[in-house]
């Protein structure tokens, strides 16, 4: 893979961490700016806010600008927004600071995605975006708890510090290693991208995308009382088979781009059939600890199976113009991830148990293949349009 790619990974480590890492520091922060735990738990919904506002005005702002200058600033913005979060003397603004830091990650992750496809020649696109979301993976793994361990060492606001020089790597990266030309925009400009999203197939394949992570979060969100209420784990193990659902999502996003690269489709609606299974079936025997924790690993590879697929195919859906709606995706996983949650908040509310809680989300996931299915369907009754390889 070409190291322009590479210089992406480290860009999405970075945005991993920072946008994970807060949920480990949440009694630091809220012992240092005097408020309570729910409170500095909304820095979690803050940002996840953030990312699905900022993601079309971003995308939309730079449409006929280069992609390398847009990469390089938006990277740039996540060392400005750390730095602030580093800094922030109050709660308010820390949740401002968390907000700006927001504002780039969609745009980030969708314009990354259609450059990084852009360095490969067809057949390599998905494995190229796979790479480069693997910092994403990386950060669960090692920066999240590394971050972690240092703000309990160090206090919080060095771990915000630290994620400034990564991110300061990061910039020097992108402007030393991205072509200059690579990716230009669409000769439709802003006109050409908004266009593309009256593409029936862009707005299905946004939609599975949204489905895909509302199944994870109506369950994963409530991970740590499932381990220990259904499984009898202690708080302690959970915090490894926790590292563990990381390590299966760094492997299942290395397979998930070789799978999507070999076949598309397939991989998208078999992964979410696969994530079906498995979540019906620790309903049924998460009560067993030892199934339980290797259930948890087989869940995190196959969550991020199929990540690189769901990207790939709404830069293809979308290859006249592909930056907008790659963008937009970003937003869709984020919308997945807030009404995951509340679809499992309202379950649980009434009256389904934490162990029923995973019936919830293999529901979810079997309305994304009825999707699948359709789009797929949909796929052969409209002429071919190659993946997007922009001009390099």
């Amino acid at each position: 893979m070409p190291l322009p790619i590479l210089a992406l990974a480290i860009a999405s480590f970075c945005i991993g961490t920072t946008e994970f890492v807060i949920m480990g520091l949440l009694p630091e922060v809220a012992a240092d700016l005097g408020v309570g735990i729910p409170a500095a738990g909304l820095l979690v919904t803050g940002y996840a806010l953030g990312v699905v506002v900022g993601a079309p005005i971003i995308a939309v702002a730079t449409a006929n600008m280069p992609r390398k200058p847009v990469l390089v600033a938006l990277a740039a913005l996540f060392v400005l927004g750390n730095l602030l979060c580093a800094v922030a003397p109050t709660y308010g603004l820390l949740m401002a600071a968390r907000i700006v830091t927001a504002f780039g990650h969609g745009a980030f992750f969708g314009i990354g995605s259609v450059v990084a496809a852009s360095l490969v020649p067809p057949g390599k696109q998905a494995s190229a975006i796979a790479l480069m979301f693997a910092g994403l993976t990386l950060a669960n793994i090692l920066g999240v708890p590394g971050g972690t361990a240092l703000g309990e060492a160090f206090g919080w606001r060095s771990t915000f510090f630290a994620v400034v020089l990564i991110g300061l790597a990061s910039v020097a990266a992108i402007a030393w290693l991205v072509p200059a030309n690579v990716a230009r925009p669409s000769g439709g400009g802003l006109l050409g991208e908004v266009r593309v999203l009256g593409k029936l197939q862009v707005w299905l394949a946004m939609l599975i995308s949204a489905l895909a992570s509302c199944s994870l979060f109506a369950v994963f969100t409530y991970v740590k009382p499932f381990l220990t209420d259904v499984s009898g784990l202690s708080t302690e193990t959970v915090t490894w088979v926790l590292l563990l659902f990381g390590g299966g999502m760094t492997i299942g996003n290395i397979i998930g781009g070789r799978l999507a690269d070999w076949k598309l489709m397939p991989t998208v609606i078999g992964t979410l059939l696969l994530l079906a299974a498995l979540l019906a079936s620790l309903a049924r025997f998460g009560g067993h600890p030892a199934y339980a924790v290797a259930a948890v690993f087989v869940w995190g590879m196959l969550v991020f199976i199929i990540i690189p697929p769901l990207q790939l195919r709404v830069v293809g859906t979308a290859s006249e113009a592909p930056n907008l709606a790659a963008t937009l995706n970003q937003g869709a996983f984020n919308v997945g991830n807030a009404v995951g949650a509340w679809a499992g908040a309202t379950a649980l509310t009434a009256g389904v148990t934490y162990q029923g809680l995973p019936f919830v989300g293999a529901a979810i996931a079997l309305i994304a293949v009825a999707v699948a299915l359709f789009s797929q369907r949909l796929d052969r009754h409209l002429p071919a349009t190659p993946l997007a390889c922009p001009a390099q």
